[in-house]
């Protein structure tokens, strides 16, 4: 009897073994596996969803006249179970661009779809950014084509979006505010410490952000999410890596990344590396010469020379290198609830500060022999938990704590001077978020939350003889052992009015302090230390209308702030040449007020168009402008007489302006898509009477891309352009710091109008190689983006190859 029994069992299960069917789901263009497809069956009625390599248990569909393929961000596709035998159980599904319901996590720091959110987001995926191949995380921003990039050096890239720039924008990554004390109002550079290859997804909030980010969030917020572990779904491990080699022409850029996830039942892991090193970047060789590198310093024999530059197109001293590790690990104790670690870490070599570079006095000679960033090094360690419940206050809970490090310094020396100045900062960040959400009906959700920074800078400097080795003291740049700290409670809700129509309502409070002890044994301050503190209250009311499925309305009110920081307090150094920035601690927040209005809508799968409108008014604006030190508005600064400036609250500002785009499928392959961006940004004058040019107010920029996609290829034909400036159009700051700009035939500096055309291809040979190639600047056109100190690359072929297990 039991032999029969075990015969009886074994039997069964080969039965079952040879009925079951497993049916794969892949991505048309690439090959690769689909992971949570939605396939639904209502006769016979079975639901199920494919696993991470895109398979799915497909026997309980067996005879079913009609099975929907639906996965967000791509073309729904419905078979018979005949069909996808024809098909031999592999289904491949389209790209489509032509939607309004991606799902965002920028808007209110969880998941919600883009349908309900009445302000403008822009989401960049991680196939949208392997195309493009983007050195570095700057890049990677402008790759939507609404986010413009100033750099004033190659290891560089600051973000400006709709008139805001650096501190007036937030960087979050994770979940994490990487924004600290001495962010500065001039360009930045934190943004290229993300590694671009270990980005899942971009997130670009346009407008103010603060009821959820808090302080600085006023042109918007750039959210980036990095690779995440992935459990196993089925009880049996997982093991998935990646890695890519690439070469770019323009800078002989060199890059390797690699990156290895496993996933288990109840822990998973990822680990991702990259290293990439640029030499010194090779401008165009059509436009403006002014542009070029016709001559350098060198030191030779103990003297610093002039050389003249045997290939002007090639921009010496800009090159570095760069390096970046990151390693998660997550851990689910029980359904609903997981625990995780993020190891981040990245550095740079010693990096050229290229501008400074290339600064002439009035005859001509080159000013400095040396001016170069040190390593930069950014460490974060993260830990989070997050929560769901059925019961009690909150559905979801999640409260995710980080330390940050930030390490930099600045080198510089005048030509023919033996002493280099050494400026070290060091900032400590510690931070701890708390969000929860709650549906408290089946019309209302509540999102709220609290938020306590702490940062502490370190600063110090020296001044080295580079011959004899004697080391002398100078002023720091910021006061040692400042610190600065936020606390913040925030609450926003989302209420159904009904199908067609959704409200978002919010509001936040923060509380900002700073402490700073000055030294004045280096510099004559009429003051021994300094503390600010201040409260701001903002908030934000935002209302989405559907009329129908293929239509979304929206229009929102909303506010921002931006409180001091210890950048704005208490900073000295050299804004330009014969000017000095002293501290003023008689600083208060600034306040932003946004009106936003905008639409999109899409006709079937042909055709996506949407237009945002906006206006941002900053009042208690902070600039740089001419200041009294101690009676005096010129003193003597690192041996020249400089005229004495600072951080004031005495202007205003207003924004306005037009994003937008469209893309079609014309079908077979082909579509056809563009972005453009416009705005209009004025600041008030000192004595409020006048409006001149606002300082990150960039002129008309965008970008139109031809685009076929077939079976394993992929092209772009694309090109981007931006308007030009004259004279008379550009910010006072720029019209004094001229020194980047090309000059007119009156010897005034002005921003010439370019555009560049581009190819870029992929071949995905097969499910684990792809070879991506292109030429960017194929006229090789000579250029350089607004407000950027660096030329942009010329001709640029890249080639990159990428294996996949």
């Amino acid at each position: 009897m039991s032999i029969k029994y075990f015969i009886a069992v074994a039997c069964l299960f080969m039965s079952a073994g040879l009925t079951a069917q497993k049916l794969t789901v892949a991505d048309r263009t690439t090959g690769q596996p689909l992971a949570n497809v939605a396939i639904i069956s209502e006769n016979p009625a079975v639901m199920a969803t494919t696993n991470s390599r895109g398979q799915v248990d497909f026997s309980g569909f067996r005879g079913a006249p009609e099975i929907v393929f639906r996965h967000i961000g791509y073309q729904t596709r419905m078979l018979s179970y005949a069909d996808a035998e024809k098909l031999n159980f592999f289904i491949d599904l389209a790209v489509s661009r032509i939607t309004l319901d991606e799902v965002v996590i920028s808007a209110n720091r969880w998941e919600q779809n883009e349908r309900e959110i009445p302000q403008r987001v822009e989401k960049i995926g991680m196939q949208q950014i392997a195309f493009a191949n983007p050195q570095t995380a700057a890049d990677l921003l402008s790759v939507g084509g609404y986010a413009y990039i100033q750099k004033s050096q190659l290891a560089g890239g600051s973000p400006i979006l709709r008139g805001f720039a650096t501190n007036r924008v937030m960087l979050v990554v994770d979940g994490v505010r990487m924004n600290n004390a001495i962010f500065r109002t001039g360009n930045l550079q934190n943004v290229i410490s993300i590694d671009a290859a270990a980005v899942e997804s971009n997130e670009i909030l346009f407008g103010p952000g603060a009821v959820m980010y808090g302080s600085d969030a006023i042109g918007g917020v750039m959210d980036f999410h990095t690779l995440s572990p992935v459990f196993s779904q089925n009880g049996k491990s997982t093991i998935k890596g990646n890695a890519f080699a690439r070469f770019s022409s323009a800078n002989l850029e060199k890059t390797g990344h690699f990156d290895f996830s496993a996933g288990l039942k109840k822990w998973a892991f990822v680990t991702s590396a990259t290293w990439s090193d640029f030499d010194d970047l090779k401008a165009g060789s059509n436009g403006n010469s002014y542009f070029l590198r016709p001559v350098y310093q060198k030191t030779e024999n103990g003297q610093d020379i002039t050389v003249e530059n045997d290939d002007p197109q090639k921009q010496v001293y800009s090159g570095y290198s760069q390096y970046s590790l990151l390693q998660k690990i997550a851990f689910k104790p029980y359904a609903g609830s997981e625990l995780d670690y993020t190891l981040y870490y990245s550095g740079t070599s010693d990096a050229p500060r290229y501008d400074r570079l290339y600064l002439a006095d009035d005859d001509g000679s080159l000013v400095n022999a040396q001016w170069y960033y040190g390593p930069q090094q950014w460490m974060m360690n993260r830990l989070s938990a997050r929560l769901r419940s059925d019961d009690g206050i909150f559905d979801q809970f999640r409260i995710v704590a980080a330390h940050q490090l930030y390490k930099e310094s600045r080198h510089d020396r005048k030509m023919n001077n033996k002493r280099l100045r050494n400026q070290y900062e060091e900032v400590n960040a510690f931070s701890l978020n708390l969000d929860l959400d709650k549906r408290l009906s089946e019309k209302l959700a509540l999102f709220y939350g609290g938020e306590a920074v702490y940062n502490k800078v370190g600063s110090e400097a020296n001044r080295k003889h580079i011959e004899t080795g004697e080391v002398s003291s100078v002023n720091t740049r910021y006061p040692d052992g400042s610190t600065w700290q936020s606390y913040a409670l925030y609450t926003t809700a989302r209420l159904q009015l009904n199908q067609k129509t959704t409200v978002n309502a919010g509001f936040r409070y923060s509380y900002v302090a700073m402490e700073a002890a000055f030294d004045t044994s280096m510099f004559p301050f009429p003051f021994t230390e300094a503390s600010l503190g201040n409260g701001a209250l903002n908030g934000g009311l935002g209302i989405t209308w559907s009329p129908q499925n293929n239509w979304k309305l929206y229009t929102n009110f909303s506010s921002g702030f931006r409180s001091p920081n210890i950048d704005d307090l208490g900073k000295v150094f050299d804004s330009e040449p014969g000017s000095v920035v002293v501290p003023n601690v008689n600083l208060k927040p600034e306040y932003a007020w946004n009106a936003e209005g905008g639409f999109a809508f899409t006709m079937g799968d042909f055709l996506k168009a949407d237009l945002s409108l906006y206006y941002t008014l900053l009042t208690d604006a902070l600039a740089r402008r001419d200041f009294s030190y101690n009676g005096r508005d010129s003193i003597v600064y690192d041996g020249e007489l400089s005229r004495v400036q600072a951080i004031q609250n005495i202007t205003s500002a207003r924004v306005f302006g037009l994003q937008g785009g469209f893309k079609a499928n014309l079908g077979r392959g082909f579509g056809l898509s563009t972005a453009f961006n416009w705005q209009n940004g004025e600041e008030q004058s000192e004595d409020s009477l006048k409006y001149y040019p606002l300082r990150h107010a960039v002129p008309f920029f965008g970008s139109t891309h031809l685009t076929w996609e077939l079976p394993k290829l992929r092209f772009d034909l694309y090109a981007e352009y931006n308007a030009g400036l004259d004279y008379e159009d550009l910010p006072l700051s720029e019209r004094t710091d001229a020194t980047p700009y090309a000059k007119d035939g009156n010897g005034n500096p002005y921003v010439p109008a370019w555009a560049t055309l581009n190819f870029k291809a992929a071949w995905y040979i097969n499910r684990n190689f792809t070879l991506n190639a292109g030429v960017e600047n194929i006229t090789d056109q000579l250029y350089r983006p607004f407000a950027s100190g660096i030329s942009a690359p010329g001709r640029n072929f890249i080639i990159a190859l990428r294996a996949s297990f």
